[in-house]
């Protein structure tokens, strides 16, 4: 009995936990992320191109002396194409994952959310089914609006994260220059 108490206590709190949120936007779409995950927001700086690599990837930008790989959230997620070109509230969000620092170009950053666990819902087993949705936590109605919270541990595959390694040790060792 006292046993069962304690589960019902523990499962009750776990219900009450506030989770921080990260909120942005992309095209229409409202998405969030664990606010411990960011590392920082930054403007979109020059970008450079690297060859051969997967359409999702940018490039890479020199961060404070870094070279951090830059991907398109959009194009990562298969989101439609609303416009090709960057606007005045695009932003990189700095995701440090496993001590690998990422950046995801989003549309706008919209604020920092409050939620608490227990209203997030578990997304609908045809999503997840595929492989490559496996990134998604989670779905939650914030004021009349549905927001996915994205597990940004998940976004990429392990053959894609070996891919930017090797783009990126590649690019310290040739100087930040893209031959």
């Amino acid at each position: 009995m006292e046993e069962q108490q304690l589960t019902s206590v523990s499962d009750q709190a776990e219900k009450d936990e506030i989770l921080q949120l990260v909120g942005f936007i992309i095209g229409e779409d409202r998405f969030a992320l664990d606010i411990l995950m960011v590392q920082e927001i930054i403007r979109t700086p020059l970008i450079t191109n690297l060859p051969n690599s997967p359409v999702f990837i940018e490039g890479v930008i020199n961060l404070r002396g870094n070279i951090i790989p830059v991907i398109e959230l959009r194009k990562r997620l298969n989101l439609p194409d609303s416009t090709d070109k960057k606007t005045a509230d695009s932003r990189i969000i700095i995701v440090n994952v496993d001590n690998r620092v990422t950046g995801f170009i989003v549309d706008s950053v919209s604020e920092i959310l409050k939620v608490q666990s227990g209203i997030i819902e578990p997304p609908p087993d045809i999503v997840t089914a595929g492989m490559d949705s496996q990134y998604i936590e989670g779905v939650c109605d914030i004021q009349g609006e549905l927001v996915t919270l994205l597990d940004f541990s998940r976004i990429l595959r392990v053959e894609e994260i070996r891919k930017l390694k090797t783009m990126s040790e590649r690019e310290k060792t040739e100087g930040g220059k893209v031959i």
